[in-house]
């Protein structure tokens, strides 16, 4: 038994298509294969947990005897985005995907959600993030119009420029959103995206983002390990995710540097529980970019934070390394998520390495195996990893 296990989830980080890729139009796709392709990729910790020994992976060389235990997690759930895979890994199965919205958000919604926040909306369709406060952000700053955009994914996403909308009343606009999206409109995330700047030349994102979900539908391993007296220290998006559900402490960050940074320093404290954290760089900054050098610099700068942060692991801490979904930077038919496997790397100091879990049908294996080890009794579905 454990009594502190560091679960990191590397947003996007898939290994391989999953069998059922192609209803989601991803067939082939494989974020790991691409990004070792990249001549920044160089990840020796992850090689010696057992990332290339595991099922499946062809890219790589596996070593003769992993200091890790290692296995391929396939999603359950139907979806892919970053909600339903979180809370798979807590241990909520999905029947259903969270709706999106191609066309833009249906006029219903639009004109009540103006109607309560006195703004008119622009945009109101898919677009990437920075390309669209440089299209819309100049008419935004002229008539204080709030720029309304979605993605591929379940999201409600609303821009404002911080000089026009203050942060506050941002969040007040998207907690006005999450009102309405219910029933078929009930997407995954509104997520807050303020900005700064004076033209499209120089508009630039803040650190004010924040995502405003929905609450899990059921207990998650969360709400069971702080019923049971242990600590659950989020870091990063991870309390949006679940909505503060289940966690006794949270703590934000501004990337992935930043979020290596905060888990350093949450590993040199004395807990009893779990710290799940969040690294959204590789999906926000490199998959959806489609840029793979940058995700395989990503890889390989977490790589080499492992390199200090095993060595100061205590034996009675479990490091267990995970991803919610896929996001392959070199699949150029769309910029969404890819349905994909995803990989799971355990160690301890107090465990012999070596074992393998095979392919497990999905995801809430993990959720299991964190109570389990942590002394909590659950069934979430996933049957623990022995």
């Amino acid at each position: 038994m454990m009594k502190r296990i560091f679960l990191i989830v590397l947003d996007s980080f898939g290994i391989g298509a999953a069998p059922d890729a192609a209803d989601f139009g991803d067939e082939n796709t494989n974020t790991l294969a691409s990004v070792a392709k990249s001549g920044k990729f160089s990840c020796p910790n992850l090689r010696k947990l057992g990332l290339f020994n595991i099922s499946g992976v062809a890219c790589g060389e596996p070593v003769g005897m992993p200091a890790g235990s290692y296995g391929r997690l396939r999603e359950k759930s139907r979806g892919k985005d970053t909600i339903i895979g979180h809370w798979e890994l807590a241990g909520i199965i999905s029947d259903q995907a969270m709706p999106v919205f191609p066309d833009g958000f249906p006029a219903e919604f639009v004109e009540e959600f103006e109607k309560r926040t006195g703004r008119k909306c622009i945009c109101n369709r898919p677009y990437s993030g920075t390309e669209v406060i440089k299209k819309y952000g100049e008419e935004h700053l002229r008539t204080g119009n709030l720029i309304l955009y979605t993605s591929a994914d379940s999201v409600c996403q609303i821009a404002a420029n911080e000089a026009v909308v203050p942060v506050e009343q941002l969040y007040s606009y998207c907690e006005t959103a999450r009102e309405l999206l219910t029933g078929d409109l009930a997407v995954g995330r509104v997520i807050a995206r303020p900005f700064a700047g004076t033209s499209a030349d120089n508009f630039t994102r803040t650190a004010g983002r924040h995502d405003f979900a929905l609450s899990p539908p059921a207990p998650t391993m969360l709400d069971l390990l702080k019923d049971h007296g242990k600590d659950v220290i989020a870091v990063g998006k991870i309390r949006d995710i679940f909505n503060g559900k289940g966690i006794t402490e949270s703590c934000k960050t501004s990337g992935n540097a930043d979020g290596m940074e905060k888990l350093r320093e949450i590993s040199g404290r004395d807990f009893s529980g779990l710290c799940f954290v969040n690294l959204v760089d590789f999906d926000m900054l490199y998959g959806h970019r489609r840029d793979v050098d940058g995700y395989a610099q990503a890889l390989t700068d977490f790589d080499g934070f492992l390199t200090g942060f095993i060595q100061e692991m205590r034996t009675d801490d479990l490091l267990i390394i995970t991803a919610d979904h896929g996001c392959d930077p070199a699949y150029t038919k769309t910029t969404d998520h890819t349905r994909e496997d995803v990989p799971l790397l355990m160690y301890s100091k107090s465990i012999p390495g070596g074992r393998d879990y095979g392919v497990r049908d999905s995801f809430a294996c993990v959720a299991d195996t964190v109570c389990r080890q942590l002394g909590v009794e659950s069934d979430l579905g996933g049957g623990p990893l022995e």
